[in-house]
């Protein structure tokens, strides 16, 4: 990798073009309460905001808060979120995460992520996202996208994401955080692909060392 001043300055560039091309962006998920947004990004894994989104207005009609869905028949909620996949260990997770929020916390999310992760079926990735994008507070969310990104720009050499998370904390100000990852993740899917990347087009061509860039067409 390149020292230190170069990556740092790299990062802050990257940052400021990608505020360029998307100067608000958020989530794609539908919610209307931290809770929904957590559960909702619980659910988003390995699927589509989209496909996310066409299930959870009949889950939270049905289940409008934490002490509702704690008390549910988990068999009720894996026909609800069927379509989104891997339903069953979702349908576990949204459950007993709704448990633990109202055994510990009164059915409210904390506004900590190290209170965030003590919840069955939260990681360091669904925390990060409700606390910036609930409550715009720093945190950065290392997804697939986020991962790929950081990597093909040069700005960490780690492949576990918390490694990730902490490797992009050093390099962006802390009220930058909240940022960084909806503008890494949305670039990600429409110019980064894990598969050919548009390099061609891509912005940050000009500072990216990805040594495997997609030429242009023809």
């Amino acid at each position: 990798m390149a020292d230190e001043d170069t990556i740092r300055h790299r990062a802050r560039l990257v940052l400021r073009r990608l505020k360029k091309r998307y100067p608000k962006i958020g989530t794609a998920l539908d919610y209307q309460t931290p809770w929904q947004l957590l559960v909702s990004t619980i659910i988003s894994a390995q699927t589509t905001d989209e496909n996310v989104n066409s299930v959870t207005p009949q889950l939270f009609k049905r289940w409008p808060d934490a002490a509702a869905l704690a008390g549910a028949r988990m068999a009720d909620v894996e026909k609800v979120i069927f379509s989104t996949g891997f339903y069953r260990q979702k349908s576990k997770s949204i459950v007993t995460m709704s448990a633990d929020l109202m055994e510990r916390y009164g059915g409210m999310v904390p506004e900590d992520l190290d209170e965030l992760v003590t919840l069955r079926g939260v990681g360091r990735k669904t925390a990060s996202v409700v606390l910036a994008e609930a409550w715009g507070k720093p945190a950065i969310a290392v997804d697939t996208h986020v991962k790929r990104l950081a990597h093909r720009l040069g700005l960490t050499d780690h492949t576990d994401p918390t490694r990730i998370e902490f490797d992009l904390r050093e390099l962006y100000d802390r009220r930058q955080w909240s940022g960084v990852s909806m503008r890494y993740i949305q670039f990600g899917r429409d110019v980064c692909h894990a598969r050919k990347p548009i390099c061609y087009e891509c912005p940050l061509n000009d500072v990216c060392p990805y040594p495997d860039k997609t030429p242009p067409p023809g």
